[in-house]
């Protein structure tokens, strides 16, 4: 089964995350294929904005841990840099509007790539969770650079050391999330993708670039600060203990 979907109408590739027995959480195979979709998005001139969802009731549960920890110990900086990182600043280079449609539950490194985004409409049942510190990591996929410019740093920093969900409203009130929508949220996606798709691209371009150059000119050192720290972060007895509560469904026990 095919781990991300694509389908294309009225001028809107929507990209669906598909991975329903793990939450949608992230594997390399799905950072392979939206990569690869979001490139061919780019090259396709009928195909004016992108929009990224998750299938079901869930937008995305971020990094398969279980894959994380199959088989032998892997470099988390390098596992950033062929993953995320190249992800997160492919969003964000995008010459056309991408927009995350938040349909529920989103953390860690799923959280990263809606933040990437140019705007987020969740569904008035979805929350967002920092999650890193549930197993004793450092935030990643440009959450660190990201989250703060949103909601501020004090307010990131209490979300990261908590792991407290952040609702869809608190978002929206906050700045984060641009839209939130109940029953009409198929119907209030589609509205903003119409919009975005019929309007002047090449303007939207140049003024995505302008963005970036004055709010995120360090996003690409941000991130590969963020592999320094994970890689270390993912060495410590903390972070085994982490993981291991995970798997377990338990409480870790931090000395």
């Amino acid at each position: 089964m095919t781990t991300l979907l694509t389908l294309t109408q009225s001028g809107t590739a929507v990209l669906t995350l598909n991975r329903p027995e793990r939450a949608n959480s992230f594997n390399f195979e799905m950072v392979s294929e939206l990569r690869n979709a979001l490139a061919e998005a780019e090259k396709n001139p009928q195909v004016r904005c992108i929009v990224i969802t998750g299938g079901g009731k869930v937008f995305s549960a971020g990094q398969d841990i279980s894959e994380m920890k199959r088989g032998t110990e892997i470099s988390y900086r390098e596992h950033l840099e062929k993953t995320y990182n190249p992800l997160i600043l492919q969003i964000r280079n995008m010459g056309k509007p991408v927009v995350a449609a938040v349909n529920g539950p989103c953390a860690g490194a799923a959280f990263g790539v809606a933040l990437a985004c140019d705007l987020r409409i969740a569904k008035s049942t979805a929350y967002f969770v920092v999650g890193f510190s549930g197993i004793a990591l450092a935030p990643d996929s440009g959450v660190s650079l990201l989250l703060p410019t949103y909601i501020g740093l004090g307010r990131a920093q209490e979300y990261f050391y908590s792991n407290k969900p952040i609702t869809a409203h608190q978002a929206y009130e906050w700045g984060m999330v641009n839209q939130v929508g109940g029953f009409n949220y198929q119907a209030l996606v589609k509205q903003i993708a119409d919009e975005l798709a019929s309007g002047p691209s090449e303007a939207f371009a140049a003024g995505k670039k302008a963005f970036n150059h004055a709010v995120l000119p360090n996003l690409e050192e941000s991130l590969d600060y963020e592999g320094i720290l994970q890689e270390a972060a993912g060495k410590t007895a903390e972070h085994h203990e982490g993981v291991a509560a995970f798997l377990g469904k338990r409480k870790p026990k931090y000395t």
